[in-house]
């Protein structure tokens, strides 16, 4: 094994379970699934979790909250290694990435394909559990995944098309439940666009200064300074959308109580943010988590209070 394979990867977490726990020979394709980061995986789940729990009657199916966990460890690491190879020259000129598996060269281009290969397979094990209407929806999301890697290269939007990829479970999670779509998850969907819009604006302004050198394009660099003052748009658009999501699924009065305190943590974000530095941006990218659980819960006691 090279020291190259070896070397903790710059942006993950200190002393993470990958580092210290997973065999050697394991390491470098699973820090290119992410697992050392485990935000993102976050990140894409709590959608889908807040779509079961709306749907239901009397609780989240805990069966299919399983199901999607199990997903999205699967699609995340596979969005990641499709993600990681379009982007493998990118990364090598970019401090905060070029320590990852492939520019530094601790997993291989060939090696990599056959790794996203595997993971795919096992997702759409994962996604043939579920219904048909589900099934078809899942895969009708692979486009917009295909297509992120290249936004950067053409648009200062990417994160608006992270954010139609990434968020697709607030569709699926209720398709899984019922069947079908409806006005409730469409409107969750929407407004879940918008918070990742909001938060991986944050995340692009660790990397702005190497981006604006080799030409990437992000909104941290079209935003610049008045990313607070858009911050309270796309925050703001969120919580909107939320409400009247809960609304459409005649939620009940918890619900809204607990927006009010999702409210709260984003407010605390946009107050709290400072686009000039980058530890501070990383920090409250990962609280999103903490947002996210917040509104899981404010479903949750909508529906059984």
């Amino acid at each position: 094994m090279t020291q190259q394979a070896e070397t903790r990867v710059a942006d993950a977490p200190p002393a993470n379970w990958v580092d210290r726990f997973a065999p050697r020979f394991a390491r470098p394709y699973m820090r290119l699934a992410r697992l050392d980061r485990p935000i993102g995986t976050w990140l894409l789940l709590l959608p889908c979790w807040w779509s079961i729990a709306l749907a239901g009657d009397a609780g989240p199916d805990l069966g299919l909250m399983l199901i999607f966990a199990i997903g999205a460890i699967v699609m995340r690491g596979a969005g990641c290694t499709w993600n990681d190879i379009a982007d493998r020259n990118i990364d090598a000129a970019v401090e905060r990435t070029r320590s990852r598996p492939i520019p530094s060269g601790a997993v291989s281009v060939k090696a990599a394909w056959i790794f996203l290969a595997a993971q795919c397979l096992a997702g759409l094990a994962v996604l043939l559990s579920l219904n048909a209407f589900t099934i078809a929806l899942g895969l009708a999301s692979l486009a917009l995944v295909a297509i992120y890697p290249f936004m950067k290269r053409v648009t200062y939007w990417p994160q608006i098309v992270l954010g139609l990829a990434f968020n697709w479970g607030a569709l699926m999670g209720w398709a899984a439940v019922t069947g079908s779509l409806a006005l409730a998850p469409a409107l969750l969907y929407l407004g879940a666009i918008f918070w990742t819009v909001g938060y991986d604006t944050i995340y692009a302004h660790q990397d702005k200064d190497d981006d604006a050198l080799i030409g990437v394009k992000s909104s941290a660099l079209k935003l610049g300074a008045s990313t607070r003052k858009w911050l309270w748009v796309f925050y703001g658009a969120m919580i909107a959308a939320l409400v009247a999501s809960g609304a459409a699924a005649s939620i009940g009065m918890f619900f809204y109580l607990g927006v009010a305190l999702a409210a709260l943590q984003l407010v605390w974000q946009i107050v709290k943010l400072d686009v000039d530095d980058p530890a501070l941006c990383l920090h409250l990218f990962r609280s999103n988590r903490d947002f996210g659980f917040i509104v899981f819960a404010a479903i949750v006691a909508g529906k059984l209070f």
